[in-house]
Protein backbone atom coordinates (compact mmCIF):
# COMPACT_ATOMS: atom_id res chain seq x y z
CA UNK A 1 0.00 0.00 0.00
CA UNK A 2 1.01 3.68 -0.90
CA UNK A 3 0.30 6.91 1.70
CA UNK A 4 -1.02 9.81 0.02
CA UNK A 5 -3.56 12.93 0.35
CA UNK A 6 -7.31 11.00 0.51
CA UNK A 7 -5.85 7.81 1.67
CA UNK A 8 -7.51 6.20 4.78
CA UNK A 9 -7.53 3.31 6.97
CA UNK A 10 -10.21 1.82 8.61
CA UNK A 11 -11.34 -2.27 9.24
CA UNK A 12 -14.94 -1.57 9.27
CA UNK A 13 -15.31 -0.47 5.86
CA UNK A 14 -14.09 -2.47 2.54
CA UNK A 15 -11.10 -1.42 0.64
CA UNK A 16 -12.70 1.29 -1.82
CA UNK A 17 -14.97 2.48 0.24
CA UNK A 18 -15.58 6.16 -0.47
CA UNK A 19 -16.14 8.66 2.62
CA UNK A 20 -16.61 12.37 3.43
CA UNK A 21 -15.95 13.90 6.96
CA UNK A 22 -18.44 17.11 5.70
CA UNK A 23 -17.83 18.75 9.42
CA UNK A 24 -14.23 19.09 9.41
CA UNK A 25 -13.02 18.44 5.43
CA UNK A 26 -16.18 19.82 3.51
CA UNK A 27 -16.34 18.09 0.07
CA UNK A 28 -13.16 16.27 0.32
CA UNK A 29 -13.18 12.41 -0.49
CA UNK A 30 -11.17 9.97 0.89
CA UNK A 31 -10.99 6.12 0.01
CA UNK A 32 -9.85 3.49 2.29
CA UNK A 33 -6.70 1.29 1.28
CA UNK A 34 -5.64 0.79 4.56
CA UNK A 35 -6.32 -1.22 7.75
CA UNK A 36 -5.23 -0.33 11.09
CA UNK A 37 -4.26 -2.74 14.50
CA UNK A 38 -7.16 -5.27 15.04
CA UNK A 39 -8.30 -3.52 18.10
CA UNK A 40 -9.27 -0.54 16.40
CA UNK A 41 -12.39 -1.47 14.55
CA UNK A 42 -14.33 1.28 14.48
CA UNK A 43 -11.67 4.60 14.22
CA UNK A 44 -10.39 5.66 10.96
CA UNK A 45 -7.25 6.67 10.24
CA UNK A 46 -6.77 9.85 7.77
CA UNK A 47 -3.29 10.51 6.31
CA UNK A 48 -1.20 13.65 6.78
CA UNK A 49 2.03 14.90 5.45
CA UNK A 50 3.37 14.96 8.71
CA UNK A 51 3.37 13.59 12.28
CA UNK A 52 3.27 16.81 13.38
CA UNK A 53 -0.01 17.88 11.70
CA UNK A 54 -1.30 14.38 12.49
CA UNK A 55 -0.38 15.53 16.42
CA UNK A 56 -2.01 18.44 16.23
CA UNK A 57 -5.09 17.29 14.40
CA UNK A 58 -5.52 14.88 17.27
CA UNK A 59 -8.42 12.32 18.09
CA UNK A 60 -11.77 13.60 17.12
CA UNK A 61 -15.33 12.25 16.76
CA UNK A 62 -17.46 13.30 13.76
CA UNK A 63 -19.94 12.35 11.47
CA UNK A 64 -18.73 10.41 8.48
CA UNK A 65 -20.57 10.20 5.21
CA UNK A 66 -20.46 6.97 3.33
CA UNK A 67 -20.48 7.40 -0.63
Amino acid sequence: SYTADGVAAANFLPFGTKFRIPKIFGDKIFVVEDRMHRSYNYRIDIWFPSKEEAIRFGYRFTEVEIL
